[in-house]
This record gives structure tokens, sequence and C-alpha cells, in this order.
């Protein structure tokens, strides 16, 4: 999981790029880059380590020029998380010279990588995903060139080609220099892009792609679509869109994780506002919580901020118990659920909650958060509640069990690492050491998500073991979990 943004503007895009990853902050902290390009090709790329505003000094966005632009906050599935040189944006110099970012994560890596090397006879530099990407592109772009001149034809024929060669999901933004900006996504739609375009006062258009609607609104951009599971979207240096359906098999299955967790709730992703599929959560939860728990016992509903609050009010409204706050959120500590290693996630959990003794002592809890994955920062909430005094702690997922890794670009490769994976709920329940435990089931949390859209599918892959790619097998999960530990 990343976020990503690309802009073609009539004036410098460097501040704009720049706010725009402050809004998709929470998607990866590890690190982040910025590119722009002058009209005469001239790219310029800053990136470091770190989020975004520590990342970029007074000189670095002086030097940010041109009018197109990209931007990436990283959140590292491959590669090295401490390692600035797999930081995005990736650069290759030939044909015309392109700057890529990309949010998700290919799953056919090592036989692309041989491809590149023996077929394409390209270098690699890093263990990125990306970096292979942006590869595949510029050899099939190299391909389709016929004359001196680039036409979005072209670009079109170049990127059906990627479709082909690659596997898993990617929502890619690239910079040609001296030609203009290109996005396109997977043929499943996995992970979201989103294009918006404004009207500027001498009558031209501005255009946006980004990860997430929140960011084209906030600068007031008008949300055109999402990009089409497939689809290509090219817009040239004048401000001219054009687009092509360019994968052969196409099916809308976005990742059921953007809703649960990952997405800002401000967001709209594939027709569906993330805030209201999270209270249809509440709703569906607040169900199963009936069914398993003696909640007459239960004094308070508490949500563990701040993503599972919209399903914790769902819940103490349907159950018609009262709704308390009882931890408080230090915002100055990234996420927990996407730092790198156990030993960080544990030292952070307690410096990002801090739970008031006053909201606990004496009562029944039931705490609300939005899924479990590793159990690591469950397993320490459940403990400072009953720190601070609570009589009894049941502990309720708005997310099914996490029991099968998540190959499209969440950092959960591993089936050992993950809590529910080989236990039943009960010796769930003791590992965390609550009272009770209770899960969203897995079809309540499609249907939430699901309800009221045109969206039919989604990857529930990480709850049901379900790759929708279909090009996800057994030995391939092995050889990731082997990879991570070796």
């Amino acid at each position: 999981m990343c976020g990503i943004v690309g802009m073609v503007g009539q004036g410098p895009v460097n501040q704009e790029i720049y706010d725009s990853l402050l809004l998709l902050q929470h998607r990866g902290q590890d690190s982040t880059g910025i590119a722009t390009a002058e009209p005469n090709g001239i790219f310029h790329l800053a990136k470091a380590r770190g989020q975004v505003r520590e990342a970029f000094r007074t000189r670095d966005m002086r030097a940010l020029l041109g009018t197109i632009g990209l931007g990436h906050v990283r959140y590292a599935t491959k590669g090295t998380a401490g390692n600035e040189e797999e930081a995005q944006p990736f650069y290759v110099n030939a044909p015309y010279g392109i700057v890529l970012v990309h949010n998700g994560n290919l799953t056919n890596t090592r036989e692309l990588t041989q491809e590149l090397f023996s077929k394409d006879r390209r270098h690699l530099n890093t263990s990125s995903d990306t970096e292979l990407l942006v590869n595949v592109l510029a050899n099939e772009l190299q391909a389709s060139i016929s004359g001196l001149d680039l036409d979005p034809d072209q670009i079109f024929q170049a990127v059906s080609r990627v479709h082909e060669r690659v596997e898993g999901s990617y929502a890619t933004i690239a910079l040609i220099a001296g030609h203009g900006l290109l996005a396109f996504r997977d043929p499943f739609g996995i992970r979201p892009l989103i294009l918006g375009t404004r009207k500027t006062a001498a009558g031209g258009y501005e255009w946006m792609v980004a990860s997430e609607s929140l960011v084209l609104e906030n600068g007031d951009y008008d949300v055109v679509r999402d990009v089409m599971p497939g689809e290509a979207v090219f817009i040239d240096l004048e401000g001219h869109l054009h687009t092509r359906q360019c994968a052969k098999d196409t099916r809308l299955a976005p990742c059921s994780f953007e809703y649960v967790y990952l997405a800002r709730p401000d967001s709209i992703m594939n027709g569906i506002s993330v805030y209201e599929a999270r209270l249809r959560m509440g709703d569906r939860l607040a169900d199963t919580i009936a069914k398993y728990t003696p909640t007459g016992t239960i004094d308070v509903v508490m949500p563990i901020p701040d993503s599972s609050r919209p399903a914790a009010m769902q819940v103490a409204r349907k159950l018609g118990i009262e709704y308390r706050e009882g931890f408080y959120k230090n915002r100055y500590v990234g996420r927990t659920f996407i730092m790198p290693g156990q030993a960080v996630r544990r030292k952070s959990v307690r410096q990002k909650l801090n739970a008031m003794s006053s909201e606990f002592k004496g009562k029944n809890v039931l705490l609300i958060d939005d899924s479990i994955v590793r159990g690591t920062t469950s397993q320490q909430i459940i403990q400072m509640a009953r720190d601070a005094g609570a009589k009894t702690v049941t502990f309720a997922s708005a997310a099914p069990p996490v029991r099968f890794p998540h190959v499209y670009g969440i950092n959960m490769p591993s089936r050992q690492e993950l809590v529910a994976h080989g236990r039943t709920i009960p010796e769930i329940a003791e590992e965390l050491g609550c009272d009770y435990l209770v899960y969203q089931e897995v079809e309540d949390l499609k249907a939430a998500i699901l309800e009221g859209s045109d969206v039919t599918d989604l990857d529930m892959s990480c709850f049901d073991g379900h790759y929708v790619t279909g090009t996800v097998s057994e030995e391939y999960l092995a050889w990731v979990e082997g990879s991570q530990t070796s």
C-alpha cells in the first residue's frame, strides 16, 4: 500500500503535489518522493526516507521545476523499508526518459527479473518491483515506437503489452519526458486510482490522478471518475485527455482492506463511500456481537481510534449501549499496522494510545477495532484496558479473521505472523487475553462494502484465501514467506 498522485498543470505543480502527499501520508511513512518535468523534457527529482514534512526542504521544492509532475509516499511491501535507493519515483533514460510511481505489488517478479535480464537486456539495481515495472514499460514503449513522434496509440499499445507481461496489483503514474503523463490500473482494479480536472482562470484545464478522492476534492478538482480496471489515461502537455481500455479481460475487484482500514474515511473509491461502508460494517458487526456474547453485561462501547470509530458508533447505537471514548491518541506517532517489524510495533502502541482510567475503572467494556492482523496491537490494547481498571474486556473486529497472506500490496506476507492463522476464535481470544472475541463474518463484510453500489466483487484474499488474479499458487506463497525470513 502506497499513495500516489500525478498532475498536469498550467503553472508550477511542485507545491500542489507536496500538499497532496500530505493528504496521502496515512498510506505510507517509510519514504517519499516527487518528480517534476519541464516542457523541454528535463526531469527534476527529490526523494528521501521518512514522512513528507521532514523529507523536503525549501531548496528541494525550489529545484522541482515544471508544470507536470508526480509524487509518492511509500509503505514497503517489496524490497527493504529503510533503503533510500528503493524510494520512489524510479527513472529510466530511454526511450525519451520515464519517471514512474506505483501502488501495489507484482506477483511474478521472479519471471520478470529473468526476462528483463536475458531477453530485454535491462539492468536492475534494486529488489523493488516498481523498478521492474518501469523497465517493462520502457521496453514495451521502445518496441511500440515507429518514426520520430510518439502518439497516444503507441503509448496504449505499450500498456497493453505491459498488462500481458505483468501479474498482480498496480496503480501506476508515469511521466514521459517531453510528452505528458500516463496513468494505468491493473485489470482487476485492485488498487485505487481516481481522475479529476479543474478549469483555470485562463480557460484551460488542469488534471490530477490520485489514490484517493479526498486529494482531488481538497485541490478543488472535479472528480471525473475512477480509472477503470485495465484502462490507460494519457494527458499530453497541452492538457488533452486520451483514454483507452488496454487489457483484454477485466473485472473490477477492489481490495476490501481499503475500506476496512487503509483509506481515509472521507474518500470515495469505486463509487463507494469509505465512511458509509464502515458504518454498515458496524451495523452488521452489532448483530454478530448480539448473537455470540452476553451483551447485557456490557457497560460501554469504545473504539480503538481512529479508523474503527464509525463502526463502533453504529455498534453502540444498534445494541443500545453507551458509546464512550476511552483511549486518547497521540497523533504524532505513525500507524502501527504499517510500521515494519514487530519490535517497532510493540514500542509504538503505548506511545500512540493512552487509556483514561476514569472510563475503564470497574466497567465491562466492548472494544471495537477495524481489524486484527498480527495481534501485537490488540494484545497491548486489551492489557491497557485491564491496567486501567476494566472489569471485563470484550474485543470485536469489524473485519473477519485475517488467515491468509495479502500479496497485492499490504504487508501480510507470512501466515506465521497472522494471529488467526491456524487458530480457532477461542484460541485467538486466549492469545490476545480478552474475555470474549467477536469477528465480522466474511459475507457480512462483503455486503457492507458493496451495498448500494454497482461494484459486484471484492478482493477478500486475506480473509478467504481466494486470490482474484488467479495466478497466486501455494508455491508462490511459500517463496514469499521464505524470502521474508531469509
